[in-house]
């Protein structure tokens, strides 16, 4: 399996995350972690609550669209994995994040940002856990 290095566009990517970061912190004091904005959708407490996560969920996921709009053809997107690969791969994930108090997007950009010791120390722990991931499966198992 080949990584395709991707320079400009994940920069740009990283950008926009940034930006929505610190737009949703500036505008509403709240922290983006993907995670928690989920949560809040399937377990709302206000109509207010709902409103904003909901719109910045249909954000999240209108990227395909928006890239239609603008190329006129669909991403392409390939998955190596079987999906039972993919749902085991998710409930782990959903698990760690609860056990972890967050996900990627909320410990990774937000808390490092803000100096965060248990995100320091989180970030550190999913880096480190897809390094050792990443090894095991490429070069041990041979996927």
């Amino acid at each position: 399996m080949e990584t395709v290095f991707t320079p400009l566009q994940s920069l740009l990517g990283g950008v926009l995350i940034g930006l929505s970061a610190v737009m949703l912190m500036a505008f509403s004091g709240r922290i983006m972690g993907a995670t928690g904005i989920l949560s809040g959708i399937v377990t709302p407490t206000s109509t207010s609550e709902f409103a904003w996560r909901a719109a910045l969920l249909a954000g999240m996921v209108s990227g395909p669209a928006a890239i239609l709009l603008a190329t006129g053809a669909m991403p392409v997107v390939q998955v190596p994995v079987p999906t039972p690969m993919l749902i085991v791969g998710g409930l782990i994930v959903g698990i760690g994040a609860s056990v972890g108090s967050g996900c990627t997007s909320g410990h990774g950009v937000c808390g490092m940002a803000r100096l965060s010791p248990r995100s320091i120390v989180a970030t550190l722990t999913f880096m480190f856990t897809t390094a050792v991931t990443v090894f095991v499966i490429r070069h041990i198992i041979g996927g």
